[in-house]
Formats: C-alpha cells, structure tokens, sequence
C-alpha cells in the first residue's frame, strides 16, 4: 500500500532523511519512531506530498506522485502541530476540511457527524475550538484527518500533550481504522504507543532507519536479558547451586530464559517474599539502538 524507496532530503548542510526505505501492506499499522529532531516528520511530509525528496520515490496504492491531487484525495493526515481554526466551531472545522476534498450536501453532513463521533465531539461540536482542551484539538484534527474516508492516514505524534483520557480514546479510535482496512503510519517517542498499536516499527534516528521489524523481533535481537530480582521469606541452606548473585536474602539474576531460572529459586519448596521481573521492552530497544544520551 505504502512503499517508500532510498528518501532523502537534505536543508542546506542538515541531512534531514538520509537513505530512508520501507514498506507497508495494506491494514497495517506502521511506527516510525525516533527522537525528536530524527528525521520523522519530514519523511511524512515527503509521503503526503508537502516536500519534494532531492531522491527516492514514494508510493501510495501504486501511485508514484503523491504531489498530485488524484492521490492527495486517498490520504489522510494529522499533523503534529495542530491544523485547526480557534474562531470556527468544531463542526464548521470538519465542514471546512471536507469542502477541500470535494464534499457537500448530505454526503459531506453525513462525514461529518461522522468524523464528530470519531472524535468524541459531537456534544461540543458547535462550541468554538478556541475553548477547547489540548485533548479535544488533537482529536478534532485527527477527526479532519479521516473526514473524507481515506485508506491510507498519516499522524505524526498525535497524543502530544494530551490527557490519559483522550490518549486512550485516540488508541481505542485508531484499532477501529485498522479494524476498518485502513493503513497507517503512526509517529512517535512514546513506545508503550508503538508496542500498543504497531504491527511492524522502524527506528530512525539522525535520518537513517537503524532497524525495522516487528516489535517482537526487535526486543529479542535488541532488548537484551530479564532481569530477576527475589527475597527469600529465609536463605536457602545451600545456594551453591543457584543462579545469580546474592545480597542478604534477594538474589538478582540476568537471564535469556526468566521463567527457567524463576523454578529453580523456587525448587524444594523454597518460598519467595518479594519478586519482580523486568523483560526487556521497546524502550529497551530504542535506548539500546539510539543512545541514552540526551536530545535537545
């Protein structure tokens, strides 16, 4: 549906995307993750045809310009920083939108009531945008994104300073598109997200894709050990033959096989106070490919 050849883009001595390639399918869900500053938003500028590559192709359902109205009209896309009109009320935002795709009459009333419940706005739908919260603008521009039923969405960063509340509601909307058919491409540093919604994520950093795959297969090629750490209730007699180091009665253990190791502590009937089991995740991942060192 989306596939995305050899990007790059450069603004004067800055490499914004250097090399970028990849591939979705058709009702998947793809992360392109990065810290601030990597390289994300300018590659879903090039996708939906707002910056011109100075090499590369993208293209979308076959259609190699994206530039071109004909294939504008089959994207959708939210960006980070909010396009909304404070004076308009909601619905006249959504009313707007969808007259730029070529909407109206009952057609474009019905997209709209359509795009208000999506976004959980119908009953401040006559209210100006001006009043509303960072919450309900994040999900009336993603509600603008999606107006005009397109197959293929882009939103960059979308729970951008939002409440729990309207996160969760914006996780919950975007597995009802994927339910629906539709392809997206989701940016953001957040990974619980990424691990949440993704089929497939890619992680780009300084405008290089240092690796892409699936969730799973990243956290085992990237993530590293589990880590185990136990408080006997008392000390074993003999912890000759167990795992890990020991400190007092807590033992703390580094393993490839967790749940291995967990029944050996716990053999001959030895009974555990405390435990905690930390598996590696996709923040693992992520700070073990890009660094830990600070952004600005």
């Amino acid at each position: 549906m989306i596939t995305v050849k050899n990007l790059k883009k450069s603004f004067g001595e800055l490499t914004a995307v250097d090399d970028v390639s990849f591939s979705i399918n058709k009702g998947e869900v793809f992360g392109l993750l990065g810290p601030n500053g990597a390289g994300k938003t300018t590659t879903i500028n090039i996708i939906v045809g707002l910056l011109k590559p100075d090499s590369g192709l993208v293209e979308i359902d076959g259609n190699s310009d994206p530039t071109k109205s004909s294939v504008r009209t089959r994207i959708g896309n939210a960006p980070q920083t909010l396009a909304l009109y404070d004076m308009l009320s909601g619905r006249e935002n959504l009313e707007f939108f969808g007259k730029l795709y070529g909407l109206s009459g009952s057609k474009l009333k019905e997209r709209v009531d359509w795009a208000l419940d999506f976004g959980r706005l119908t009953d401040r739908q006559k209210d100006r945008v001006g009043t509303y919260s960072g919450g309900m603008k994040r999900r009336l521009n993603m509600a603008g994104a999606v107006i005009h039923d397109p197959p293929v969405i882009l939103f960059d960063e979308p729970t951008v300073g939002v409440d729990p509340q309207s996160r969760n509601m914006i996780f919950d909307s975007i597995e009802d598109l994927k339910a629906q058919g539709r392809t997206i491409v989701y940016t953001t540093h957040y990974m619980e997200e990424a691990e949440r919604l993704c089929d497939e994520v890619a992680i780009i950093d300084h405008g290089k894709i240092l690796d892409l795959g699936t969730v799973r297969d990243l956290t085992k090629q990237y993530g590293g050990p589990a880590l185990i750490e136990a408080e006997y209730e008392s000390l074993p007699d003999d912890i000759s033959g167990l795992p890990g180091e020991f400190e007092g009665n807590t033992v703390r253990i580094e393993t490839e096989k967790p749940m291995e190791d967990l029944a050996k502590l716990t053999r001959n009937g030895h009974t555990l106070r405390q435990l905690r089991i930390d598996q590696p995740d996709l923040e693992t991942v992520f700070l073990n490919i890009t660094g830990r060192s600070l952004r600005d």
